[in-house]
């Protein structure tokens, strides 16, 4: 059975992803930060005839948390065939009213944690001489966001990650993509006014905003392309 490993299990995104890679026949790992009892609930949920379930825990902005989830899915398993980091968060704020405090966090959380996550998939995966990581961006990362100077700078430093992390394992067998998913209802955007998240959905030439559902498809019909790598997939209809 395919490994796979989504970090931010419990976000928005990430159980659309656990549900409909539940589906297929894999082992799913599902990441939570603390919230242990709501990773055995995941696990109960997306535990089937066809999919093996298991939650770990850990604070993606400590390298040695990371590191020790890593140890114990292979202990697991065995092998890691697709990490997908969904993680991430958001703060809003004008720029010259960030705190550094936020600063700091997000830069954590959206791009050290995934450097971290990357480099221990990786580690795995040259040995095995295949592997796919896919990492979850923003289209803020290339139009910026009045408010979202930091969100918007640690996406642009995923994608710049991703990239040069898809030139170096390329000839290790590792795939590396990224996705743009586009304006998702999620708890990340709840705190947007009414306002706001129309003025988002009008952006689109098509009227309307990203589902979960297709984004999580998407997710696994790129996971199934052995030929993609070094790719950023913007999952809208924003032009521009």
């Amino acid at each position: 059975m395919k490994t796979v490993l989504i970090t931010g299990a419990s976000g928005g995104l990430g159980q659309a992803l656990c549900s409909v890679f539940s589906k297929e026949s894999v082992c799913l790992g599902l990441h939570v930060f603390k919230q242990k009892s709501e990773g055995a609930a995941l696990v109960a949920d997306f535990s089937s005839s066809v999919c093996d379930a298991h939650s770990f825990s850990a604070d993606l902005r400590n390298a040695d948390d990371v590191r020790e989830m890593f140890r114990a899915f292979k202990q697991r398993w065995g092998r890691m065939d697709l990490l997908i980091n969904s993680a991430g968060m958001n703060r809003n704020a004008l720029f010259h009213k960030e705190g550094l405090e936020d600063w700091d966090l997000l830069m954590a959380v959206n791009l050290s944690g995934v450097f971290y996550s990357m480099r221990e998939a990786a580690n795995l995966m040259k040995k095995q001489g295949k592997g796919h990581i896919i990492n979850i961006a923003s289209g803020a990362a290339f139009a910026g966001r009045a408010g979202q100077s930091a969100y918007a700078a640690s996406k642009r430093g995923l994608i710049g990650l991703s990239l040069s992390a898809a030139k170096e394992w390329g000839q290790s067998g590792i795939q590396v993509n990224s996705i743009c998913p586009g304006y998702l209802d999620t708890p990340m955007t709840a705190a947007l006014s009414p306002s706001q998240s129309k003025k988002l959905i009008s952006e689109n030439v098509l009227g309307r905003a990203s589902t979960l559902e297709e984004v999580s498809h998407f997710v696994l019909m790129l996971s199934k392309m052995n030929h993609v790598s070094g790719q950023v997939f913007h999952l809208d209809s924003r032009i521009g």
